[in-house]
């Protein structure tokens, strides 16, 4: 079928077009997937205790929790073949949102792990999610949009580890008991979803011209009998499963460190559940622009140096992720732990984009299918890295360096990756036909915009404050680090402003840590600017209201300064140094 009106550029702000709504209401639903799908991980000290759970059954459960996805994203990918990405994707989340809400029913360890098999087929929502933005963008950025809508969802992993506890804390506020109370969060995570499935389904299309039923009438006979067979089309080349593999090496170990990361920093490091939380979510909160890092550079070299540019990068990015895991296997001390989790987490993140910023040229034909087989691969690697996990002879440190190891190995598999010239010409051909077609669509409706910035211009229009927006930044993320690791003193400082002060340390924590990390980059600049003012008024008026300006207490002067600077740059902008920038201005060549 012919796809017309792909959008070539992801212009990130702009919510009127069909491609940019499906961007936008994809990462959404995925991130609340991901939410639902791993909200019981923080909670598990609390449920453990509960339901007397041995670290074998543990095991169980967090393989239970990936397993049944591994039969649900081919079936999934192909019902996008055949029903469009809208319909099923709509159906799943509705489907899906029963288990999540019903696991508060379990009072065993086998109605908790046949729950929790339950919500892991949610996980089948990624499939959708790469499917549809694959459909909707041309190849110069359709990695770059794969990567930002899978990362972004990917980061409902990591703020349910931070949310999920504060959740939990604030239903027993309420009065609950615990028991009731971590399955009340679990029914609010279940009802996001159902809103979400709701939502997709009167807000999007299945393509950039219409829905498949409004198409059928355009559908030659050839193209109505490309809709069959496009699984076993999928499953005979090879190359989906040498991506099935390296997908298990890096999704699947992603969902492992989910699964664990609470539990792996409260037994190793003696850290309290809402620290280890923050901790833990850190490791997710990567996704901000990790993977969206793997598609652009996949992007950027694929333009440059065609597919096999693409495999090489997939490379790279594999073997650096299996090093980084191996050296947070072995840290004992809990700052460089932190720091060589985040180093994982970027290189694990970009290793997904960079996979998925190939998975669209494998096979068009059978896209959904494709994308499917890869995403099952996934589970298949968390499954296979769960039994590790469980094992009582094993520790957790010593089943990292293991799978550190086959991480790295795995990373040769790229080198049996292979295109055919006229595979290469007609990634190109698409390309040019895509930019000829949105270029003069886009020549009826609006002025002709100017070409992106070249090199030279980023350096003579760099200004002095883009430095500033950077510096700040960093020293505000450093800060949240800091925040994290004595989270107990944050608590006792938002006493001062009243009730909900563990609500109001959460706050102060993500907005520094988040919002440091998105102002250094300039990622949603003046959203993460807006996000931190309010934590410098609350510096300002409440922790250093006792303080004279110009006394020896240096907080209150600092604090003023910092909110002085957060004004201008919400004035100014993110500047020309900046991801917003780059995505503003990613036009194609002409």
């Amino acid at each position: 079928m012919n796809i017309a009106n792909k959008a070539t550029r992801i212009d990130l702000f702009n919510f009127s077009t069909r491609p940019m709504r499906a961007f936008h209401l994809t990462w959404i639903s995925f991130f609340l997937c991901f939410f639902a799908w791993f909200g019981i991980a923080p909670l598990m000290p609390i449920i453990r205790d509960e339901l007397g759970l041995t670290k074998f059954q543990i095991g169980n459960t967090i393989i239970a929790s990936v397993a049944a996805t591994i039969l649900i994203r081919p079936l999934v990918g192909h019902l996008c073949d055949r029903f469009g990405p809208r319909l099923t994707y709509t159906w799943l989340l509705v489907l899906c949102s029963l288990p999540v809400m019903g696991i508060g029913l379990a009072h065993s360890y086998e109605s908790f792990l046949l729950f929790r098999l339950g919500i892991g087929a949610i996980g089948a929502s990624f499939v959708v999610t790469q499917y549809h933005t694959s459909v909707m963008f041309a190849p110069n950025c359709v990695g770059t949009a794969n990567a930002t809508v899978a990362g972004w969802g990917n980061l409902g992993g990591g703020i349910t580890q931070m949310i999920m506890p504060l959740i939990f804390a604030g239903f027993v506020g309420l009065g609950y008991t615990e028991s009731i109370s971590w399955r009340l969060s679990m029914v609010l995570a279940g009802i996001l979803c159902l809103i979400s499935g709701l939502a997709y389904y009167y807000f999007t299309t299945d393509y950039p011209n219409g829905n498949l039923k409004d198409l059928e009438h355009t559908l030659t006979k050839e193209d109505k009998e490309n809709k069959k067979g496009t699984f076993l089309l999928a499953a005979k080349d090879y190359r989906v499963w040498v991506l099935f593999l390296l997908y298990a090496a890096c999704f699947g170990i992603e969902i492992t460190i989910n699964n664990i990361a609470a539990l792996y920093f409260v037994d190793y490091f003696g850290l309290g559940l809402k620290t280890a939380g923050l901790v833990a979510g850190m490791f997710g909160l990567m996704n901000l622009f990790a993977r969206s890092l793997g598609g652009i550079i996949g992007d950027k070299i694929g333009h440059k140096n065609g597919l096999k540019g693409r495999i090489k990068w997939l490379f790279w990015a594999a073997c650096f992720e299996g090093l980084a895991l191996m050296l947070f296997s072995r840290m004992t001390y809990l700052p460089f732990a932190i720091g060589s989790m985040v180093l994982f987490s970027l290189f694990v993140q970009m290793t997904e984009g960079a996979t998925y910023s190939v998975v669209p040229f494998i096979s068009r034909r059978a896209l959904g299918s494709v994308s499917g087989i890869v995403a099952a691969g996934g589970n298949i690697g968390a499954v296979a890295a769960g039994f590790l996990f469980r094992t009582e002879s094993i520790t957790w440190p010593t089943a990292l360096l293991i799978v550190g190891a086959i991480v790295f190995l795995s990373s040769f598999l790229t080198l049996a990756i292979k295109f055919s010239k006229e595979e290469e010409a007609d990634v190109n051909k698409e390309l040019q036909s895509a930019l000829k077609e949105r270029l003069n669509y886009e020549a009826s409706i609006i002025p002709v915009k100017k070409p992106s910035l070249a090199l030279p211009d980023f350096v003579r229009s760099f200004q002095p404050i883009d430095a500033l927006r950077v510096f700040l930044g960093g020293a505000l993320a450093i800060k949240g680090v800091y925040f994290v690791l004595n989270f107990d003193q944050i608590e006792r400082m938002a006493e001062s402003i009243g009730n909900f002060q563990h609500v109001s340390a959460w706050y102060v924590t993500f907005a520094h840590l988040a919002g440091g990390i998105c102002i250094m980059i300039g990622l949603g600049t003046r959203y993460a600017i807006a996000a931190n003012i309010p934590v410098l008024l609350g510096a300002i008026f409440f922790v250093h209201a006792k303080s004279h300006l110009f006394g020896e207490d240096l907080g209150l002067r600092l604090s003023v300064f910092v909110f002085v600077t957060l004004i201008i740059m919400l004035w100014n902008g993110s500047g020309i140094a900046s991801v917003d920038n780059y995505l503003k201005h990613s036009a194609e060549k002409k």
